[in-house]
């Protein structure tokens, strides 16, 4: 073939291409049924069942579940956490308070090894007011998960304490004294989530 032959093949095709390109991409926007939650940006978390779309032609489905859950729940599950059924709550009760999606996840692993050493019927993971012979206990995970991320954002977060460093301070002192093995355990299990 010649050149000749090439520029035309080009000149021709190129605007074909663009064209069906065109036409598909607006068949494509105008026949989709979108999610009200994938346009709000936010996934309903606590959704039992992950919510799907299918595009108008045969190529499979995608899920829409927050990422974040998948990540929590992977995680719980690797170190056989009875939090792992739990994740879509913590992440929405993480999103209510404003705290970081990892933050309840890696207290609950530096103060109980994610609530396999608490104290028996407690359901208290987060070391949550247990000291000497007190021990705060919840009736069950929700409600634990609820109370302390509740307390974190109004008596540390919202009083400018949202470092694991600052927490500390306040939430676990002793660990201060001993140079902040909690705030350097909390930090690090919140890098493995990431």
């Amino acid at each position: 073939m010649n050149k000749s032959h090439y520029l035309f093949t080009f000149l021709v095709g190129t605007p074909v291409i663009l064209i069906v390109s065109f036409i598909l991409l607006f068949n494509l926007s105008a026949t989709s049924v979108i999610n009200p939650t994938i346009t709000t940006g936010k996934v309903l978390a606590a959704s039992t069942s992950d919510d799907t779309f299918s595009l108008p032609f045969p190529i499979g489905e995608f899920s829409t579940q927050d990422a974040r859950i998948i990540i929590i729940k992977n995680y719980l599950r690797k170190y056989s956490s009875p939090l792992e059924d739990f994740a879509p709550i913590i992440v929405e009760t993480s999103d209510k308070y404003s705290l970081d999606y990892r933050l309840l996840v890696a207290i609950a692993q530096q103060e109980s090894n994610l609530c396999k050493r608490i104290p028996e019927n407690s359901h208290n993971c987060w070391g949550f007011g247990i000291y000497g012979d007190k021990v705060t206990r919840f009736e069950s995970y929700p409600q634990a998960l609820e109370t302390v991320a509740k307390t974190l954002k109004r008596k540390y977060i919202d009083i400018g304490l949202d470092t694991p460093e600052e927490i500390m301070a306040k939430y676990t002192p002793p660990s201060i004294a001993k140079g902040g093995p909690w705030a350097r355990g909390v930090n690090q299990f919140m890098t493995d989530l990431e």
